[in-house]
């Protein structure tokens, strides 16, 4: 079995002067593990289990970053209450705890960010027009639960941060969704007020013309990630319509905002935790149900562009617990460098009750003709 990461690859000079010292200082840690052990602890360089759930990799000059939510102890961890962690790597089995790249705010500052806010599934891009590491993650004010629906942006100099929190949004505020049925624009908007639990509605998400509703505000998004395109264009996928319709929306050109540009997909299908990747021309798309912290059935789905039209195929997920995605929820797809039929997943099973224990789930996708296929094993290597 084999397989590696693919990210934007950093070009820039600085960039290589980090990760020349990254290897540098990782050197003596390397070879220490060999394989992957799906739902075990894995430890970092010291011996600590590694705290980036809900995570993304990005590789820069053969040197990965792996950031993710670090998580603290009882359900309470479950909340902000430090930031986002990120690891260095040059093989994906070390890692080297590089610090906390995001930190949270102080508790009464009113910042979106303070600590008991709700910071979730963080992902970072290189916009190589800029120099600068560009992070979007999905963001739960103070006290609104899950009812904010908010993405937050953040920059950096270097991937390791520290970086710099620049705001939150609702994204696409005052555009329409490109393949938005005309007929809504006028219509009434039943759902004017109503805000619904996430995982169910009353009606489908068009009935209750949720994107009227959210017309001028932006658009809901919870459960996200990012995807660059082999042009350079930078695109934001996220659950939107209360989790019922997944959104992709083209991002500016310095990656920071929104372009206006998005299309909505999967209406009342209820598809949470997208994972983008691109393989033989053609775009695919790991999910899951929208079940809360409980796993259910993997979804998956592919296009032959990132704005569709998208088909549906089956569950990836094969043999004992498929239906359960062996008890994980995707997060990321990792393609690995000079191997481009070689693709990982990376999933997360969650441990509300006591957060920081979280493991993770990272298996070998294989393929039969367009169709992802994912088997457990116990142990592996790329």
């Amino acid at each position: 079995m084999t397989k590696k990461n693919s990210t934007n690859n950093c070009l820039s000079l600085h960039c290589g002067i980090v990760c020349l010292l990254g290897i540098i200082v990782f050197s003596c840690n390397e070879g220490k593990l060999k394989s992957f052990k799906p739902g075990e602890i894995w430890q970092d360089n010291n011996g600590v289990h590694i705290n980036a759930h809900g995570g993304g990799l990005l590789l820069c000059n053969g040197v990965y970053y792996w950031y993710g939510e670090h998580k603290t102890e009882g359900a309470g961890g479950n909340q902000a209450n430090v930031g986002f962690h990120c690891y260095s790597s040059r093989d994906l089995y070390n890692w080297k705890d590089e610090g906390i790249a995001l930190k949270i705010m102080p508790e009464g500052s009113g910042s979106d960010i303070e600590k008991g806010s709700i910071m979730e599934r963080p992902k970072v891009i290189y916009n190589t027009k800029t120099g600068k590491y560009v992070m979007w993650f999905h963001l739960e004010p103070k006290g609104a639960g899950y009812t904010g629906a908010r993405s937050g942006v953040a920059v950096a100099d270097n991937p390791t941060g520290p970086f710099t929190y620049l705001r939150s949004v609702r994204p696409d505020a005052g555009y329409w969704a490109i393949n938005y049925p005309a007929t809504l624009k006028n219509a009434d908007v039943p759902s004017a007020g109503q805000h619904y639990s996430g995982g169910d509605l009353p009606a489908h998400p068009d009935s209750l013309n949720l994107v009227k509703r959210d017309f001028e505000g932006g658009q809901m998004a919870r459960d996200m990630n990012l995807f660059v395109d082999d042009d350079g264009k930078a695109y934001h996928i996220f659950a939107s319509e209360e989790n019922s319709t997944l959104h992709i929306s083209l991002l500016s050109d310095d990656y920071l905002s929104q372009s206006g540009t998005y299309y909505r997909f999967f209406e009342g299908r209820f598809m949470e935790a997208p994972a983008m990747f691109k393989k033989d021309g053609m775009y695919y798309l790991i999910m899951s149900g929208c079940t809360g912290w409980a796993p259910n059935a993997g979804r998956c789905a592919i296009a032959p562009s990132v704005f569709g039209p998208w088909t549906e195929l089956q569950n990836p997920f094969v043999g004992q617990d498929a239906e359960v995605s062996f008890r994980s929820q995707s997060t990321y797809v990792v393609n690995v460098p000079g191997k481009t039929d070689q693709f990982i997943y990376m999933g997360d099973r969650w441990q509300p009750e006591n957060a920081i224990d979280g493991r993770y789930i990272w298996l070998p996708i294989h393929f039969n003709g367009q169709q992802p296929v994912i088997e457990w094993v116990d142990e592996w290597q790329y």
